[in-house]
């Protein structure tokens, strides 16, 4: 390995191993601090967990009842950071909680509310509002729901853009200098003259003075075979599959819905025509890279839904399924819809060539958590700059006073008149205060380029293949934005013919949107060239 490890090849203060929410935000920390970075990931970026979420950022009111009282806290102060952070791919929402007196009394929910609202430090210019009592039997809140239902709850929470999160956190650590590699996988690493020697697929080497292992359900995988680092820390990998289905009912509220297993499950209003319906709490025992949505599971949250809604909703009416596989701290717990949520860092090595494995964690919780792994770090590679994250704004977030609605209504709408209503809220939503660069000069849709339909045309994907990593329909149409959900299968299949690569349809079905791995290595950021060598 050593041999292979040249005395010339790229040199970095940290070596990031992988792409999703977690691994973005600590490329993109550290770069802040004035670290040399690289990040490698195997496949597309949030190509896994960090794509396949219910799209929150939340405190996890569930979690209350199992006294997680400091990962509430510290999520739900990091949800009013997100949403300044971001507030174009972060937003509130309201979330309606149909009351059932034979699960949970009235009391214990208005102290958990009570609670909610506070353990993230409620002040005056908190940016959501307080939890309160409503009436399920009046507009609007009586939308699609049982007569039975007459009392009930609402409180504030947030929805995202879970991988147009990581792609914006890695976009901008990549404008901080940070070298973003996708389809890019570590073969194997040692420790050698206090360094890592990390060879990379395609024959590559560089050297890295520490790495960060945030590689999710491959965590304790990548330590032990590919670092040949020994650890006693267990992952237990649990499926959470969620169905998008025709929308359930009226209005933008979400649901959160109490089952008789004590679980919850959330109904959520999705791309406008939609209800996303999540999730599930399954242990994964086949392969984490592919995870699918079951038929049981299908089932199980129809029949939650069901057991509130007028109409029931039934699995066959799903338009879209997905699942992801959540990589939880083992913490001995039998049922895994209760295995903590929280993340637990180790360390090996706390002088020469350290390595720091990331366990668990959740969405809301990552910028925290990247700044914990960058602190604990710099103790080895040495303190360049404090912490700087919490005040920041990502790429698109630099909006003007009222938000994404007053930003389209005043400087999009006037210059661009043609665009339709529809499309250019999921434009903006997409790109925040980078749409006007997008748009360019444009005077209508032909300047545009080809509509490929869905709302998605050519500038907007010349504009994710150059700056956002794009190289498949799969993450043009699944993940930088959503407009497969809106597209007819030949509208798929161009845009998969515009890509060069299989057929969007014939290939894999729209519910199951997992194409076979493309070794497609993409170039180091174009924007910095040249590297320190070791």
């Amino acid at each position: 390995m050593s041999a292979d490890a040249s005395p010339s090849a790229p040199f970095v203060d940290l070596l990031v191993i992988g792409g999703g929410i977690n691994g973005a935000g600590i490329a993109r920390d550290a770069a802040g601090r004035g670290f040399s970075v690289a990040l490698v990931e195997r496949g597309d970026l949030a190509g896994a967990t960090s794509s396949c979420s219910s799209k929150l950022v939340h405190g996890g009111l569930r979690y209350l009842e199992q006294f997680a009282f400091r990962l509430v806290a510290e999520s739900l102060a990091e949800r009013e950071t997100l949403l300044r952070m971001a507030p174009h791919l972060v937003w509130p929402a309201r979330f309606v909680m149909p009351h059932v007196p034979a699960l949970r009394p009235r009391w214990m929910i208005r102290a958990g509310l009570f609670l909610y609202d506070h353990l993230g430090g409620h002040h005056a210019d908190a940016l959501l509002p307080e939890s309160g009592a409503v009436r399920l039997d009046r507009p609007p809140y009586d939308a699609g729901l049982q007569a039975r239902y007459r009392h009930g709850f609402i409180y504030s929470d947030c929805r995202t853009d879970d991988a147009r999160l990581v792609v914006a956190t890695a976009r901008d650590a990549a404008r901080l200098g940070a070298r973003i590699l996708p389809r890019t996988e570590l073969l194997a690493a040692e420790r050698a003259d206090g360094l890592w020697r990390v060879r990379l697929a395609g024959g590559e080497t560089l050297c890295a003075r520490a790495i960060a292992n945030v590689a999710g359900p491959w965590v304790k995988e990548v330590l032990n075979r590919r670092l040949g680092v020994p650890s006693a820390d267990s992952v237990r990998l649990v499926r959470g599959s969620h169905l998008v289905l025709p929308r359930l009912y009226a209005g933008e509220h979400a649901f959160i819905l109490q089952n008789d297993d004590r679980r919850v499950v959330f109904m959520i209003p999705y791309e406008g025509r939609f209800t996303l319906l999540g999730t599930t709490d399954v242990v994964e025992t086949g392969d984490p890279l592919h995870p699918q949505a079951t038929e049981a599971e299908a089932e199980y949250l129809c029949a939650a839904a069901g057991r509130y809604l007028r109409q029931a909703p039934r699995p066959r009416d799903a338009v879209w399924r997905y699942a992801g596989v959540r990589p939880l701290h083992d913490d001995g717990s039998g049922d895994p819809s209760v295995i903590t949520r929280d993340y637990t860092l180790r360390l090996d090595g706390h002088g020469d060539a350290p390595v720091l494995s990331v366990f668990g964690g959740k969405l809301t919780t990552y910028r925290r958590l990247a700044e914990q792994v960058v602190d604990r770090l710099a103790a080895a590679l040495g303190e360049r700059r404090p912490a700087w994250t919490a005040t920041s704004t990502l790429p698109g977030g630099a909006l003007p006073t009222g938000g994404l609605d007053a930003f389209v209504r005043r400087e999009i709408m006037p210059r661009h008149p043609w665009l339709a209503a529809t499309p250019c809220d999921a434009l903006a939503r997409r790109h925040g205060s980078e749409l006007p660069e997008l748009l360019g000069d444009a005077r209508g849709p032909a300047d545009l380029g080809e509509d490929f339909g869905g709302g998605l045309y050519e500038r907007e994907l010349e504009w994710m293949l150059d700056r956002e990593w794009a190289r498949t329909a799969e993450d043009v149409l699944w993940r930088r934005s959503k407009c497969g959900l809106h597209m007819t299968p030949a509208q798929r299949e161009r845009v998969a013919r515009r890509l060069g690569g299989q057929g969007a349809e014939v290939q894999w079905p729209a519910w199951a949107v997992r194409p076979p791995y493309i070794d497609d290595r993409s170039a180091w950021c174009p924007s910095k060239s040249g590297w320190p060598m070791c």
